[in-house]
């Protein structure tokens, strides 16, 4: 039985409304605005991508249209788009954009207009790469902007615990109760694979994207094997690489690049892949509360993929920043965020005393770190060694800086 999402949990949305405005998002694209006339905001199925550009549309001077391209009537609305949104001034908000491609070369004549009368604000639910339109239509006349799930610097270190659990997904974090978030989760996924990625024009039968999905669950936080993939499905390395590329692109699965240079050592170089929201894989695990996670196996590796993602969001790091270091003779590194010539190591411990290991030595030394941050579990933050401190992951927001500008 496939669930429908959309009805479930109704007040959800208003409660995230009110209690979480998420300030940096709408200051980043309110900076692109000012650079280029038209916007792409990018995100996973319900992550919140609508309810931000109403906001956005609220704190706007001057008229504002919103099209919700994935509802009949704003689509006979657009039968003809030239006709539609030639005539418009303002904001133009086209939601789920993917939904009707033949409007990004309009947009590109729209958006080299010189008086500039309106401009675009596009919701996707996939990434440039498979929104090619835009890449090739809008270049030059097109910024994006990636809205992830819920983090700790916007609900705060008293949800550390739940935002873990549940993950950042608004209407998964605000359910009533931990059941009731697991089973919106579950009914995410159902509907995702069942309807959602045959919308995007992804054309792998749903049954085959979730049994992968399950699989990728299993194997959270390790390096990517594709043969060990293509031999559990008896197809090809290039087709179960195709299928991890195109969870990427739905921002479902997060591919952390290995990082390798000039030194004397055996480098790992296939990518290490995550569930990129703790919640839907805890979902597809079936981890109902905190008892069941603690007692899984995965539960470092899940609290690893978390604070990935926390720190990625705090630092405000782009994807083509962080990496991951190993060798083969053992020594690795979690995350590596690489800024300009600034470097800065991460690495993550379930456990509430963390001890400075032989591995985070070598990484420091041969990757050259500006500073090396061990967040663990407990409560408090401490130095360990030169160039190394222990940082607890409440404290994260208040003890690491953000990277600069």
């Amino acid at each position: 039985m496939t669930l429908n999402i959309r009805r479930m949990m109704p007040n959800i949305q208003g409660a995230m409304t009110r209690d979480l405005i998420r300030r940096r998002h709408l200051e980043a694209i309110d900076d692109l605005f000012q650079v280029f006339p038209v916007v792409a905001l990018l995100g996973a199925r319900q992550v919140g991508k609508s309810t931000l550009a109403r906001t956005l549309a609220k704190r706007t001077r001057g008229p504002v249209e919103f099209f919700d391209l994935e509802d009949p009537e704003d689509r006979r609305r657009l039968e003809d788009p030239g006709l539609v949104l030639r005539e418009l001034e303002g904001l133009v908000v086209l939601d789920e954009v993917q939904a009707l491609p033949e409007v990004f070369p309009l947009l590109r004549v729209l958006a080299d207009r010189k008086a500039r009368p309106a401009r675009f604000l596009v919701l996707g639910s996939a990434a440039p790469d498979l929104l090619q339109q835009s890449s090739e239509s809008l270049a030059g006349r097109i910024g994006h902007h990636y809205l992830t799930g819920l983090d700790l610097g916007e609900v705060g270190v008293r949800r550390l615990r739940s935002l873990w659990l549940r993950g950042g997904l608004p209407r998964a974090l605000l359910a009533p109760t931990d059941a009731a978030s697991f089973t919106w989760r579950q009914g995410f996924a159902q509907t995702f694979f069942a309807r959602d990625l045959p919308g995007l024009g992804l054309n792998v039968p749903p049954p085959t994207m979730a049994r992968f999905w399950a699989m990728l669950a299993h194997w959270h936080g390790q390096t990517w094997n594709s043969s060990e993939f293509a031999r559990s499905f008896g197809v090809a390395d290039t087709t179960v690489r195709r299928y991890l590329d195109l969870l990427t692109a739905t921002f479902l699965v997060r591919q952390l690049r290995p990082w390798h240079e000039n030194l004397a050592k055996r480098q790992v170089k296939s990518p290490k892949v995550y569930l990129a929201d703790s919640g839907l894989l805890h979902a597809v695990l079936g981890l109902r509360d905190h008892r069941d996670l603690q007692r899984h196996p995965k539960v470092g590796a899940s609290w690893e993929g978390f604070l990935l993602e926390q720190v990625i969001a705090h630092l405000g790091a782009a994807p083509d920043e962080c990496y991951f270091w190993a060798t083969y003779a053992g020594a690795e590194l979690d995350l590596l965020v690489v800024r300009g010539k600034r470097r800065i190591g991460f690495e993550f411990k379930y456990t509430e005393a963390p001890s400075v290991t032989p591995s985070m030595q070598v990484a420091k030394a041969d990757l050259c770190l500006d500073d090396l941050v061990v967040l663990h579990g407990g409560s408090k933050s401490w130095p360990m060694a030169d160039g190394i401190r222990a940082v607890a992951a409440a404290r994260l927001t208040s003890d690491v800086a953000r990277l600069p500008d």
